[in-house]
């Protein structure tokens, strides 16, 4: 590994953005685990992330999901993806920048719709127009998540791996999150 990580990176942005496989591809490259703050929670609950809502309610899975990135925050450094509605959470917001690092990947509505539209797994688009529902969440999300400290632009034509290689070069720009690897083998 050329780089080690010497923070947690948040993944944070809209369902669709690339979160999971952008995150999986960086944790690959920095020989990190990768881990889902939403996955946590539905292994917690043993039910989805749709059934949690439909049972409990969004506050209820709000809560549960800041005690769970709490936790994930606390160990280890990791690529961490996150909920698309958890850097909302001010609480949230400060337990990443405290213990980590926010990368906003910032994608377009068209390129987040032909991500998201065939899926059933999205509860929050469970709408008469699931695409206006995203596209105003989308506006409703975006100020907040530009107060990540990193942004990344989703680009349609990268590959999975091109999109890592992007972040990664970004969190070096940045400083402070990842540093040169000196333990080559």
């Amino acid at each position: 590994m050329a780089y080690a990580l010497r923070h947690t990176v948040a993944l944070i942005g809209m369902m669709g953005a690339g979160k999971t496989a952008v995150g999986n591809a960086l944790a690959r490259s920095l020989g990190v685990p990768f881990l889902d703050s939403d996955e946590e929670i539905v292994r917690a609950a043993q039910m989805s992330v749709a059934e949690i809502f439909a049972r409990d309610g969004e506050a209820f899975f709000r809560a549960r999901e800041t005690e769970v990135l709490a936790r994930l925050l606390s160990g280890a450094p990791c690529v961490l993806s996150t909920g698309g509605g958890a850097f909302l959470a001010e609480r949230n917001r400060a337990l990443i920048a405290e213990k980590g690092a926010a990368v906003w990947l910032k994608a377009d509505l068209e390129l987040l719709w032909q991500r998201v539209r065939h899926k059933t797994t999205r509860p929050l688009l469970h709408t008469p127009d699931p695409k206006r529902t995203l596209s105003d969440l989308l506006d409703a999300r975006a100020p907040t998540y530009a107060l990540a400290g990193v942004v990344v632009e989703a680009e349609p034509d990268l590959t999975v791996d091109d999109m890592a290689a992007k972040v990664l070069k970004a969190l070096i720009l940045h400083g402070d999150v990842v540093e040169r690897n000196e333990r080559q083998h």
